[in-house]
């Protein structure tokens, strides 16, 4: 069952982060279904977070769909190269969001094989932003598309991590973020081998 629209007005981004480990990641591709299950996420804290692209408020072409209301895709192009997935949540201008940073492959398992060229028993296949995303094909098209629309979509298969299998460390690569990326906004299930290094509890 698709997740409740409402599920993405959660204002509290940290937690929802936390939360969205286990849902599973749906998309509709050319008729093709891929799906997996979200197994590393990172918070981004809207206009008071040093690393999230509307710190200070900042607004540009790129940045305008955080100021949408919750649950709605933003993906925008790192290194001009990857494609980063982001879950927009909160109100409409409070620009939370939540990347998604590695899943478990789950459904159209060939399909996601021929995406990234390697068995899906390599963690690599969509382990880190850039992988997860590809792995479902998830593209710039895919920016500002309703998560409760037809082509991408997040269920509740009550799937559930103990307290104790969930990791919360510095989010990666933010160097430039200060003081800020020391917060433990990163969130992994431990020993899953789709996520990211480092993957260390």
């Amino acid at each position: 069952m698709k997740l409740n629209p409402e599920y993405y007005h959660n204002e509290d981004v940290v937690g929802l982060a936390k939360d969205l480990l286990g849902k599973v990641l749906y998309t509709k591709v050319d008729d093709e279904l891929t799906a997996g299950i979200i197994v590393e996420t990172e918070a981004y804290f809207g206009i008071q977070d040093k690393a999230s692209h509307a710190y200070g408020g900042r607004r540009t072409n790129r940045t305008e769909t955080m100021y949408s209301k919750g649950g709605i895709a933003y993906v925008y192009l790192c290194y001009g190269m990857h494609n980063l997935f982001n879950i927009v949540s909160s109100k409409e201008d409070d620009p939370h969001a939540v990347l998604i940073r590695g899943i478990e492959p789950l459904i159209g398992i060939a399909i996601i094989e021929e995406r990234r060229n390697m068995p899906y028993t390599k963690g690599a296949i969509s382990a880190g932003p850039g992988s997860a995303a590809k792995a479902l094909g998830i593209d710039r098209t895919f920016n500002t598309k309703d998560l409760n629309g037809d082509e991408i979509w997040i269920e509740d298969h009550a799937i559930k991590y103990k307290e104790e299998d969930i990791v919360a460390s510095p989010r990666v690569g933010i160097a430039y973020a200060k003081e800020h990326a020391l917060l433990p906004w990163r969130f992994y299930v431990k020993g899953n081998k789709y996520v990211s290094k480092p993957n260390k509890a």
